[in-house]
């Protein structure tokens, strides 16, 4: 699985570490009249800069706080996620395209990019189990397009969601991996001239995807997904962030 935030993150801390020594710095500006924040007294700035370094503690602990704190939240945000998996799953599909079988009680809900190598792999091992076990699982896809580092997943999510609204996701989906080195506009296209969709709804629908890929978006950083693939399944055997490597070995335990 590709970890986006694997290398980040000492850049994070820097820059959280950083912001609470800033936020010292307002806190102190709040405390003066508007008229002389522009000018802040000399004096005043080297005792707060003295504080600091004789207490650098000040801000670990400040930013040791913060931390646990989104760890708190991001916590609760997995398991509320999990309990609605459980009792209620359709809240957690919400619009997002399914396949497999509607009836299962197992739940498998993808995170993926279609620019990502390595969803293009688990593409091609998800495809053998949905063949091998038909009855036994519900495949649920949601977007997380990595844009900073691939150019084309937002473009291609886009694109995908199109089809969908015309009854053609999946399709769509397979050939977006099947030709993951070839996208752009033209393939896009070219696809859906192949599937036989209405082109000029096609390109409409495109300018309206944004929304539905936000939300997808906005729920895997609620739940601090790093990377992609990500899997999440509820099963009468097992619930919980699964790996590909593992799905099989569920789906047989599952009545």
């Amino acid at each position: 699985m590709f970890k986006l935030f694997d290398w980040f993150s000492p850049l994070i801390q820097f820059v959280r570490t950083w912001t609470a020594i800033s936020l010292i710095c307002l806190v102190i500006t709040w405390s003066f009249p508007a008229q002389a924040v522009t000018r802040i007294d000399p004096q005043l700035e080297q005792q707060v800069l003295q504080i600091i370094r004789e207490h650098p503690e000040a801000i670990i602990e400040s930013v040791q706080a913060y931390q646990q704190l989104q760890q708190q939240k991001v916590k609760q945000s997995q398991q509320e996620f999990l309990q609605d998996l459980k009792t209620n799953p359709q809240t957690v599909i919400g619009e997002s395209p399914i396949t497999g079988s509607t009836q299962s009680k197992t739940v498998l809900v993808e995170f993926s990019d279609f620019q990502c190598p390595y969803c293009a792999e688990a593409h091609k091992t998800l495809k053998q189990l949905l063949a091998k076990y038909p009855d036994k699982v519900k495949l649920v896809y949601k977007n997380f397009p990595l844009v900073s580092i691939h150019a084309e997943a937002l473009p291609a999510a886009a694109a995908a969601w199109a089809a969908y609204q015309q009854g053609k996701f999946w399709e769509y989906h397979d050939a977006l991996f099947t030709n993951q080195k070839q996208l752009g506009e033209a393939l896009y296209l070219d696809i859906a001239k192949k599937l036989k969709l209405d082109i000029s709804k096609f390109k409409r629908d495109l300018t309206l995807a944004t929304p539905a890929i936000i939300r997808d978006i906005q729920l895997a950083e609620k739940l601090a997904i790093s990377g992609t693939p990500f899997f999440v399944i509820n099963s009468p055997t097992f619930s919980g962030v699964v790996q590909l490597a593992d799905i099989e070995n569920i789906l047989t335990g599952a009545k």
